[in-house]
């Protein structure tokens, strides 16, 4: 079977929210927490964190080499698909999950669907957020490295780089598209960090399981549904704010 690899990016130069990959949650890390849940997965090869080379993102580095036997790959802080790429290729990974570090909550339960599915479909790109029904944060990509390559070689907006996988979703004439949905639609929860509020929320949440870090989502669902003051505490962003962003300003710039 050919090797999968969960690929993290992650880097401590956040504009909204710096250090938030580091930042405390009981005791530890956030990412440490993201950790546990992703040792559960049961059809991952291995794991490999992609950060940038700058001094900045030294203390990550530094930090999973202290605490974890993951390797660590530094690359392009802007270009997401020059990093993914060449992270890609030093593992020698032919199926790519990709995993963002301010999603502490990923799911392994989640993350082995999508890869079944991707194995199981023919596809070149599977994820559960095509058409989101998940909490954002739960989200799963999967991708062939030959679907990578032809995004590291076509893609000319700098937002496609930045962002990686967008040129894939926006493409599904060049792509074979597949996504699967939950049987509720919480789209609006938030359960990724990138401001204050969504770091409290993950500190309620994981102070209710501090015992069992990898509790499945749908335990945290339930939690929820009894404690709605909490599901309120961070809303109000947009999903993939970042994302619109760029496209607004690569719109405004050609004008």
């Amino acid at each position: 079977m050919s090797l999968t690899y969960a690929i993290i990016q992650a880097r401590l130069g956040s504009t909204r929210l710096p250090g938030k990959v580091l930042a405390d949650i009981h005791g530890k890390p956030m990412i440490w927490w993201m950790l546990q849940r992703l040792y559960c997965c049961q059809t991952l090869s291995g794991i490999v964190l992609a950060t940038t080379d700058l001094d900045a993102d030294d203390k990550l580095v530094d930090w999973m080499q202290d605490n974890t036997d993951i390797p660590v790959f530094r690359g392009s802080k802007d270009d997401l698909v020059d990093r993914y790429y060449a992270c890609a290729k030093s593992v020698q990974d032919e199926t790519i999950v990709r995993i963002t570090a301010d999603d502490p909550l990923k799911d392994a339960s989640i993350i082995d669907r999508a890869v079944s599915m991707f194995r199981t479909g023919s596809f070149d790109y599977v994820s559960n957020c095509i058409n989101p029904t998940y909490p954002e944060g739960l989200d799963v990509e999967v991708f062939s490295f030959q679907a990578l390559e032809r995004v590291c070689k076509e893609s000319k907006l700098a937002s496609d780089r930045e962002h990686l996988t967008t040129y894939m979703v926006n493409n599904p004439e060049q792509f074979k598209l597949g996504n699967f949905e939950y049987h509720l639609d919480l789209s609006s929860w938030r359960w990724t960090v990138d401001k204050q509020p969504d770091l409290d929320l993950m500190r309620a949440i994981f102070g209710e399981f501090k015992s069992t870090p990898e509790i499945h989502f749908e335990d945290v669902i339930s939690h929820l549904d009894k404690r709605p003051d909490l599901v309120l505490l961070n809303q109000g962003t947009v999903r993939m704010e970042g994302y619109k962003k760029s496209v607004e300003l690569e719109r405004y710039k050609n004008d």
